[in-house]
């Protein structure tokens, strides 16, 4: 029967391969160093206060330093430059994450004792001048405008893809794939300005405000995401497949409807959500051409329909008397609408996972 023993720290170093946690501690010991660098500078006056960020990012650059002089005296210059860019590559990820983790955390902070509220998911701000009221109407408002807006891109997206991966040949295609390049980086105050234009041109009223000339606002904007991620998603299903169905004399229709869309509607269903999540929270478009209420307004044909975003901003920029109500509303609003983009994209994923071709088998 045999033993094993742990091998000793002198051991591993003669080995050429540095010890598992010397990084940890290599990456603590930085931090102490700039740390106690900082408290130094503290306590002889030249700083005022202990400085907590430049510990951080004076003990990353040093961590970087050590690691890679340590490494390449113990691994040789190869595993050195690989450990420098690991951790070179591992702290641009985490910087990458610290506006994100800063967003949503001041957003949870400021927001939630205005979203626990008993009133602000049960009432509207109708004859709310303080505190009190919610944001009913604005939930009601953001999720018309935006379901309306998605039932009637999508279709039209989706059809324009296939067009273009199975039909599109010659001048017309490439028409088509320029102008959605174009529309991708159309602003969106200059979608609710189309919407509005078009509207008032239609109805003759240059003072028309409506809830679905806010969902033809956001249909300009998701459309294009809406078409190119389906193309790229129907250009990912493999060209055997489609030869497959061709040799067994199905027709080009019916192979496009029961082979090609199954297998990339994970990935479709994908990027629908995100175009969903991507003008869900625009303000400028529905400001425009859907106005604002303090009134429930079910009608999308109808009189002004409040909206999430647009709650946020008229509850920031019209303060009353009682201004921190209204910031608190705000910051409550702007909770909830965060809130709307994650179950979104959570039931994108669920969705993905649910018709991948490799779950259902």
């Amino acid at each position: 029967m045999s033993t094993t023993t742990a091998r000793p720290l002198s051991n591993s170093l003669t080995a050429g391969k540095l010890p598992k946690n010397s990084p940890l501690w290599l990456l603590l010991a930085s931090w102490a160093v700039t740390g106690s660098f900082f408290v130094v500078l503290n306590v002889s006056g030249a700083t005022d206060g202990f400085n907590f960020v430049g510990t951080l990012i004076f003990g990353a650059v040093l961590f970087c330093i050590a690691v890679y002089i340590f490494s390449r005296a113990v691994e040789g210059s190869r595993k050195a430059t690989d450990r420098l860019v690991t951790a070179l590559v591992t702290g641009a990820f985490i910087i990458a994450l610290i506006p994100l983790i800063s967003l949503v955390g001041t957003t949870v902070i400021n927001g939630l004792p205005g979203a626990l509220t008993p009133t602000f998911f049960t009432s509207s701000q109708r004859n709310v001048v303080g505190e009190g009221g919610g944001a009913l109407h604005a939930v009601m408002g953001t999720l018309l405008i935006t379901g309306t807006a998605t039932l009637i891109s999508v279709p039209i997206g989706l059809l324009a893809a296939i067009y273009l991966v199975e039909y599109g040949r010659g001048r017309l295609a490439k028409g088509i794939t320029f102008f959605v390049d174009v529309m991708t980086g159309i602003p969106s105050i200059v979608a609710g300005l189309f919407a509005f234009a078009l509207f008032a041109l239609l109805f003759d009223d240059p003072g028309i405000r409506f809830g679905f000339g806010g969902a033809i606002a956001l249909t300009v904007l998701m459309l294009p995401v809406v078409v190119r991620s389906s193309e790229e998603m129907l250009k990912l299903v493999p060209n055997e497949l489609r030869e497959a169905a061709y040799a067994l004399g199905v027709p080009k229709w019916l192979t496009v409807l029961k082979v090609v869309l199954p297998t990339s509607i994970a990935g479709i269903v994908t990027g629908i959500m995100l175009s969903i999540a991507r003008v869900i929270g625009e303000t400028a478009p529905l400001l425009i051409i859907a106005g604002f209420t303090s009134s429930m307004n079910y009608d999308l044909f109808s009189e002004r329909m409040m909206t999430l975003p647009v709650f946020v901003y008229t509850q920031y920029m019209n303060q009353g008397a009682d201004f921190q109500a209204y910031v608190d509303r705000a910051w409550a609003g702007a909770l909830t609408l965060i809130a709307i983009v994650m179950v979104l994209n959570g039931l994108a994923r669920l969705i993905a996972k649910i018709f991948s071709p490799k779950f259902s088998r």
